[in-house]
Formats: C-alpha cells, structure tokens, sequence
C-alpha cells in the first residue's frame, strides 16, 4: 500500500472534493481517482461517495481515517527525523493542548531543552482524543491535557489544578439566573461539578469552548463566565474584571502524559519532568489581584 494513496485519500476527505484535493496534491484529478481506486481495491471496500455535491467518506473510509492519519503522520515524522542533522542525540514529539501552550507547554519545552541539550523537538497542538491517539500509536513521546490515561503503556504524572473561577467587569454581576452567562467548555468532570451547584439555573445561552474567546467576549459584551484565573489575572489586576463573591471555585488538573515504550532509553527524563512540574505549577499559578 503507497502513502501518496492514504494521503490522497486523507486530502479527498478534508476537501470533500476531488478537484480540490487534486489541487492541494499538485496532481491532475485523474491522479487522484486513480489512487483513491487502488486504495479501495486493496482493502475490498469502497471508501468514498463520490457525488455532484462532493466527496464524503463511506462507513469503512471512516474507520479507516483515523489510520490513514497516524500512517501518514507515521511517515512525515520519520522524513523529518532521516533528515536531521548527525548531531542530534535524541528526537522527541510533544503533544500539547492548545490552552496549555503558553501556561505550560512553554515551560515543559525549555526544560527538556535545558536537560538534554542535542534533542530535536517536535511540538503538536491537539485536544484530549486527538493526543491520547498520537500516544496509542507513538506520533508522540510526551503529551500535556487535561485528560489523564488509562493505557498500560503509558504513565500518567497529575502536575497540578488549574483555577476556575466566575468573572465578569461587572462586580455587581449575579452569581446566579445571569442571562448573560456564558459556559465555557472544560471537561466532563467540570460539567458535572458544575451541574450540581448551579442545579436551578438556566441553561446558557451562550457557550465556547475555549476560555480566550470567552475571556475576549467577555470584555466586549459583558456578562460572566468561569475562566482559568491565570488566564483572568491581568485583567483582574488591573480591575477592568471582578471574581465575583460568594460563586463557587472549580478545579481542573493538568495532566502531563508519557509513552513508556518511545521514552524507555530517556534516563534523562524522570529528572526533567521534575524540574518541569514545578515551573508548570508556577505558570498555572494567578498572579494575585491588586486590591
């Protein structure tokens, strides 16, 4: 099986045409049928619907995605590595969640660096599912989420909590039956803590899921949200945002993720991920309001 016909099978589902993945490729469409068809006949499955209104992936192409995904990656990860230069001892692939990088991300970074200066790093931005999949199939060594693992191989290390806490400019904002509430998406766990202590009120109307859009949305409509403190924290030292008394404080932990198998020579690590807890502990931290 080629990888131009899993990346060609990968660019007509993103595309959801064939002309467009042609010309994502750089290839002619007829290329492009010609791969998608030996892709098929040699998995005895069709793929993709190919109708006037575009491409979709069949029931098997679907399944087949997320394979055809990690191949690829698979392959881009081993060209990238053949290519590196002879002085680099050790290659490591970070997933990070995307909400993490600046808190967190940034510090696990330069301590690796610092702990194993000839290391070649390669970081990915993903959300929960999307990192636990690279670590099943060892796209990537280490990963930062707020999702800890349950597989086997890898090693769960709990760095720390972060701070959720109930903003609003207006200091005056009810706590609760706030129709300008916005509910910011932060784990099934704050789901259900959040469930339960606001039991009688409405339903949000307004909803995102990330806390920098609703910080943002924040400042320019008002209403109140629950927003990682650190995140909050110059706005609230410079009181143009108010924690609103009385409101509840969640907790969301940070994770940091190990494949064992990708790392087992690493005798570096364990002394790293040391170092690196307590500055992610740091950067997690607010910086305290000024009164």
């Amino acid at each position: 099986m080629k990888i131009s016909n899993l990346q060609t099978f990968l660019a007509v589902i993103q595309t959801g045409s064939l002309s467009r993945a042609a010309d994502r490729l750089n290839v002619t469409q007829s290329t492009v049928t010609a791969r998608l068809q030996a892709l098929e006949d040699a998995l005895g499955q069709r793929l993709v619907n190919r109708q006037k209104s575009g491409a979709t992936a069949t029931a098997a192409g679907l399944r087949l995605r997320r394979y055809a995904e990690a191949m690829s990656g698979l392959w881009d990860q081993a060209r990238q590595e053949v290519a590196l230069p002879a002085d680099i001892g050790v290659i490591c692939n970070l997933g990070c969640d995307s909400d993490l990088w600046t808190a967190a991300g940034v510090h696990l970074f330069d301590v690796l660096r610092a702990h194993q200066p000839d290391i070649a790093i390669s970081v990915w931005e993903g959300n929960a599912a999307e990192t636990a999949g690279w670590l099943d199939s060892g796209l990537v060594d280490i990963a930062l989420g707020y999702a800890p693992s349950a597989a086997l191989s890898q090693t769960t290390i709990r760095l720390a909590d972060e701070v959720l806490v109930l903003v609003s400019p207006d200091a005056d904002r009810p706590v609760t039956f706030d129709p300008e509430y916005v509910f910011v998406e932060a784990g099934a766990e704050f789901a259900r803590e959040h469930a339960a202590a606001y039991a009688n009120a409405d339903t949000a109307n307004i909803s995102f899921n990330r806390a920098e859009w609703a910080l943002s949305h924040l400042r320019s409509h008002g209403g109140s949200a629950y927003i990682p403190q650190r995140l909050a924290a110059p706005l609230l030292a410079a009181r143009s945002l108010f924690i609103l008394p009385g409101a509840p404080v969640f907790h969301r932990p940070v994770y940091l993720l190990v494949n064992n198998a990708t790392t087992s020579g690493w005798t570096w690590l364990a002394a790293a991920l040391d170092d690196a807890g307590a500055q992610i502990s740091d950067g997690l931290a607010a910086t305290p309001a000024k009164e």
